[in-house]
């Protein structure tokens, strides 16, 4: 929020500095996020007297000045501002100095052979209005040689951050009340004009919605004479960042800026029947201010009459109603909107403006009857008018809240000692009504006081932010306990283990683009869709970390990256049980371009394959702790994946750790990419978690005795994995088989069609005695009989 120091004095009473009030605003919790000072625009612009004026010698729209800049040394400037003229007194700016408009430094220049010491000055070229037709012209009796900035006068504006909770700060009478009560002045009553209403007024007001719109004031002004707005209004308005349009919509946006409470003025002649606040039917549509016509539904409030809608409620005016310059006479209404619905329809509509902002954080409903006569009695004041009596419809919230404070809740919540009076003092300074047993009655602005830690917040914030001394949590004697979750462990050691595998690690948004969320999506899988997205490419959930960090590898192999090793650790989302979120932490590896280069030893460029993906996947499994000796693998790695090569990796049928493989064709074609593509995915959630996990690992203590191999070959069908058989053989004896390996497959010429030769080496470690051949022989026979149950059948 915006506002010049003028406009903060109208309301409060000080003699403090512009950096005074700001150190105090960021005191009291409104950060100031800057300070505009027109005189450092303005600096090298002086007040100039034109002493002569004559043609230029090769243009005929150009004049040479002579001007008088009060050090007796008259410039030479070149100008084409038709009004120039000997006698005159405009502003000069000099080489060295920037016009504020477009930023264009100003030097010693010759203009068609003639020198030109300066530029003489347009209003739209200071930033000061819009008339650029000709030079400023001052009064007589400008005092030449004098700073401009410091002749048209030096308004800063300063600019805040008002957070959501504080909407009692959204106009600027509630800020001069924050910094009254810091001591920084005196809060001036507001003024209210005298006028007198004159009759009942002639049009039916009335409220159908009462949830939505609670309370609807109104009242007619009869005989108004719109137009252009004083300087001062539209001085103080152009501080916030409005543009001026006519009197009667200055002084309605007058009162949103300086008194946080939103009114609409109507066009009478407009309007048509009783004027009302009801639920809009759905489909029903309305051209509003934006020229931009919406649509609406059932669960909107609008104001309509009988000819249709003409304002969304709380949030924009309707384009056919508005005031304008043949405005005679106007309605002026004011209301009370339900909060959570003015932020619903804003959302659903994607319609942001000044008035939602305020009424979506909640306006002071106590300030209904005032702001309409402050309005009223300023339209009276400077546009004239009749006004009539005010119609009241329905009644806006009249409850305050009542809260029990204990003040020693300030230093035991707060760290900071403050007196009972001067608690009593700001809490009372701030508006609250504190009683003898310290029954605090909070005001009907303060939506956001809740209970006692929020009287606290307020005093703590107004004694000062500053003087709550920083204090060093407790230390627990002795080594510090970890802090870490095991989580968080895991990922820790899970992101060092695939670095050193010669990943590189990619951080990308959680958000994708809508078709690259459902081309990862799972069979009958919802996604997460953001209503208020920060672009249309970001806007879904991503439900896998792969399409993230394929499009990551996409950006790199157009910007010349012959190879690609990324990997991330991050969250999928999904909508859970009763709709709500549900977060599992994942692992995603994306191999892209070349895996070795071309070279005179290793011949043409290599690319990666499904073999290196699961490589990648057993190597970080058992980097995370996984029982990597106990996996299956089994197929159905998903849609995105090559069907012929890729497959899951699992603890029994159902729970998946991880999924690897090559990209299929049609999601690197989806994607833009040229193959191959190897990718991976590991499911940090689905990983059991170390069962009995000592603080130290225990001592290695080597076997004794030298341990033993057998091969083994096996004919066994084509379709059976070799892990399989791996697998089954392991578990024949595992107290003495201790490690199994395939080292041969082989399928052809003596090989049965419809089958292969699987040959294995399977070690043995002997325990406390060395093997006997009866020993070695039983063993042997258990490893048969496991492969047979197989399929497998022993060569001979």
């Amino acid at each position: 929020m915006k506002f010049s120091l003028t406009w903060l004095k109208d309301y409060l009473e000080t003699t403090a500095t512009v950096t005074e009030i700001c150190d105090a605003l960021n005191a009291i919790g409104l950060e100031v996020e800057g300070v505009e000072d027109p005189a450092e625009k303005l600096a090298g612009f002086r007040i100039a007297h034109v002493l002569t004026a004559a043609r230029h010698p090769d243009a005929d729209k150009l004049q040479v000045l002579t001007v008088d800049t009060g050090d007796g040394q008259p410039l030479q400037v070149v100008c084409g501002a038709p009004n120039a003229r000997a006698g005159m007194k405009g502003v000069l700016g000099l080489p060295g100095a920037t016009v504020p408009a477009n930023g264009m430094v100003l030097r010693k220049s010759a203009i068609r052979g003639v020198e030109s010491n300066g530029m003489m000055c347009s209003t739209r070229e200071l930033e000061l209005g819009d008339d650029h037709d000709g030079i400023i012209e001052l009064p007589d009796d400008a005092p030449v040689g004098t700073a401009f900035a410091d002749y048209h006068g030096s308004d800063p504006v300063i600019e805040v951050a008002v957070t959501p909770n504080r909407p009692d700060c959204m106009g600027v009478y509630g800020i001069a009340r924050d910094l009254a009560a810091k001591g920084l002045g005196t809060l001036k009553p507001i003024a209210m004009p005298a006028f007198r209403a004159a009759g009942a007024c002639p049009v039916e007001i009335r409220t159908e919605d009462p949830e939505g719109c609670p309370a609807f004031y109104g009242r007619v002004v009869k005989r108004v004479t719109n137009g252009a707005s004083p300087d001062w209004l539209q001085a103080r308005l152009k501080s916030a960042g409005q543009r001026p349009i006519s009197l009667l919509v200055d002084l309605t946006n007058y009162l949103m800026l300086g008194f946080g409470r939103p009114a609409h003025a109507y066009d009478l002649a407009k309007l048509q029947g009783a004027v009302v606040a009801r639920r809009a039917k759905d489909g029903e549509e309305v051209l509003a201010l934006n020229e931009k016509t919406y649509t609406l539904d059932a669960e909107m409030t609008v104001i309509a009459d009988d000819a249709g809608v003409h304002d969304i409620a709380g949030i924009m005016g309707g384009e056919h109603s508005g005031v304008s310059e043949s405005t005679t006479d106007v309605l002026l209404e004011i209301a009370y909107f339900d909060p959570a619905r003015i932020g619903a329809t804003g959302r659903k509509l994607g319609l942001s403006s000044d008035a939602r902002t305020r009424f979506e954080r909640g306006v002071d409903p106590a300030f209904l009857d005032d702001g309409l006569d402050l309005l009223t009695g300023l339209i009276v004041e400077m546009a004239g008018g009749t006004p009539s009596e005010v119609v009241r419809a329905g009644s806006p919230p009249s409850e305050p809240k009542v809260i029990a404070f204990d003040p020693g809740l300030t230093l035991r919540l707060g760290g900071v000692d403050v007196a009972e009076g001067e608690q009593k003092r700001i809490l009372e300074s701030l508006g609250f009504a504190v009683g003898a047993d310290w029954q605090v009655t909070c005001p009907l602005r303060r939506h956001d006081i809740e209970g006692p830690a929020d009287l606290v917040e307020e005093v703590v914030r107004i004694h000062g932010l500053d003087k709550v001394a920083s204090v060093a949590l407790p230390r627990v004697e002795g080594v510090a306990r970890p802090t870490a979750t095991p989580q968080q462990k895991l990922e820790r050691g899970l992101r060092r283990a695939a670095a050193a595998s010669g990943l590189n690690e990619a951080v990308t948004w959680s958000f994708l683009p809508e078709w690259a969320a459902e081309h990862f999506a799972g069979e009958g899988q919802a996604l997460w869709v953001l209503a208020n997205p920060i672009s249309e490419d970001l806007k879904a959930m991503r439900p896998s970390l792969l399409p993230g960090l394929l499009i990551a590898a996409k950006r790199n192999a157009d910007r010349g990256a012959e190879t690609s090793r990324l990997f991330e650790i991050g969250r999928r989302y999904f909508r859970g049980q009763a709709g709500l979120s549900d977060e599992k932490p994942t692992l995603g590896i994306v191999l892209a371009g070349e895996k070795t280069q071309r070279g005179w030893q290793s011949g043409k460029a290599k690319a990666f394959d499904a073999y290196d993906a699961k490589a990648l996947a057993l190597q970080l499994l058992e980097a995370a702790g996984a029982p990597v000796a106990n996996l299956m693998v089994m197929g159905e790695a998903g849609g995105q994946f090559h069907p012929g090569q890729s497959a899951t990796l699992r603890l029994g049928p159902k729970v998946v750790l991880a999924r690897f493989g090559m990209v299929h064709p049609a999601t690197l074609k989806a994607f833009d990419m040229d193959g191959p593509v190897a990718a991976v995915e590991l499911f940090l959630d689905a990983i059991p978690a170390k069962k009995g996990a000592a603080f130290a690992r225990p001592g290695f203590n080597p076997p004794a005795l030298q341990a033993v191999t057998r091969d083994f070959a096996f004919l066994v069908p084509a379709s059976l994995a070799a892990g399989d058989l791996v697998r089954a053989v392991q578990g024949a004896d595992k107290a003495a088989i201790t490690g199994v390996r395939v080292f041969d497959v082989f399928a052809g010429q003596g090989v049965p069609e419809g089958h292969k030769s699987v040959a294995i080496e399977v070690t043995l470690q002997p325990g406390e005695a060395s093997f006997k051949d009866a020993e070695l022989k039983a063993i042997a026979e258990k490893v048969v009989a496991a492969a047979a149950k197989l399929g497998g059948e022993l060569r001979g």
